[in-house]
């Protein structure tokens, strides 16, 4: 494959063209479908082609692999089946008894993987609240915490943490820094470039962006130890992308920059209106000024705030799953990421011991007309009342 040095060029750029890369034998401007499982061996019994087995050397994954890292501002990057595969590879790339710190606020699946399996494996898991650094402080212990894992935004209640301030005391105790980016994207903030160590992506929401398959991603600030061990996992565990998701996926990023900065300018809109609405108790949004976070995240991101947001309904529980009824153009559905617009009454998902208030809806504002957004909002809040 080859292609331009993208050093000079824009991100967005680089992810329409997905890195310029064209296939030397067909002159192809987009990719070809590697399919398959196996490779060739050399006459004497060598693998000069660097290709064994599509379990750890799949030619799929180069071009999508190169794009993210080049996009993230990482040294390499791995896909993998699925956002899950991707997060508890880091966790298992540890030792039974090693300290691993997590945010309060953060995707519910992996919040309950760590304090179960993990826990059970013999991992020694601490929740904190990371946007607090001296309770994050307290909770470091030098050359036993191996893995301190934050999300920014943090879904569904869109905590900000603070990447520089976390990485700063993650690296003084002796940790790795591993930041789920996947609300922020690398459209609107990298986490290497304020300290992360690791970044994690669930590739089947933004990076994706079309609901139609199911991916996950790392990509790492250096080819260290650590990333080494992390890619024995992937191979020996084989949670690993199929080819042809591998190449959905890099059809999916080449428009990642137009899609995510259409959502993120009608998420800011819906946050700024539904303020403003009478059968709204409270909006939860990055974006709006009087938002706990919005001054880290104004640091930290650029190009807006992301295109999640979550409304606290007046009325309580009942009104909330009733707006949720009286949606036309928004979906009921859980993921996010998406060209539509998606509403969900999280507490029912999450269950006991949840943090989300029971009257809140997660909001993921797709790439529509904003006006039919607000307007569909407005007649179904008003239905519920």
């Amino acid at each position: 494959m080859t292609g331009k040095n993208e050093k000079s060029q824009h991100p967005a750029t680089i992810a329409a063209q997905a890195l310029g890369w064209i296939d030397e034998e067909t002159r192809a401007i987009s990719p070809n479908l590697q399919s398959s499982t196996t490779y060739l061996r050399d006459p004497d019994n060598q693998y000069r082609s660097g290709r064994k087995y599509a379990r750890a050397d799949n030619p799929a994954f180069d071009q999508p692999e190169a794009l993210l890292a080049a996009l993230e501002g990482g040294a390499d990057a791995m896909l993998f089946s699925s956002g899950m595969a991707a997060a508890t590879a880091v966790f298992l790339s540890l030792a039974p008894g090693d300290h691993v710190i997590a945010p309060k606020v953060m995707y519910w699946s992996l919040r309950n993987w760590l304090l179960g399996f993990a826990q059970n494996w013999g991992l020694a898991v601490e929740i904190v609240d990371m946007t607090d650094l001296a309770v994050l402080k307290r909770a470091m212990r030098p050359g036993k915490t191996k893995i301190v894992w934050t999300e920014t935004p943090a879904n569904p209640l869109w905590d900000i943490t603070d990447l520089a301030a976390v990485a700063e005391i993650a690296h003084a105790g002796g940790a790795v820094l591993a930041v789920d980016s996947t609300t922020a994207t690398p459209v609107l903030s990298r986490p290497i470039e304020f300290g992360a160590d690791l970044v994690m992506h669930s590739a089947t929401k933004y990076l994706n962006g079309h609901s139609d398959l199911i991916a996950g991603a790392l990509v790492t600030r250096m080819e260290d130890e650590q990333w080494a061990k992390i890619k024995t996992v992937r191979a020996q565990i084989g949670g690993v992308l199929g080819s042809f998701e591998a190449w959905l996926l890099l059809r999916g990023m080449r428009t990642l920059f137009p899609r995510v900065r259409t959502a993120v300018a009608n998420a800011q809109a819906l946050a700024e209106h539904l303020a403003a609405n009478p059968n709204v108790a409270q909006v939860l949004y990055p974006g709006l000024r009087d938002f706990p976070g919005h001054e880290i995240a104004a640091r930290q991101m650029t190009g807006g705030f992301g295109a999640m947001l979550s409304i606290r309904v007046k009325g309580g529980e009942q009104a909330a799953i009733k707006t949720a009824a009286h949606v036309q153009i928004w979906k009921r559905a859980t993921s996010l990421g998406g060209t539509e617009s998606l509403v969900e009454h999280r507490a029912s998902v999450e269950g006991a011991g949840s943090p989300v208030p029971a009257d809140l809806l997660r909001l993921s504002a797709g790439i529509e007309d904003v006006n039919d957004l607000i307007a569909d909002l407005d007649q179904a809040l008003l239905a519920a009342m």
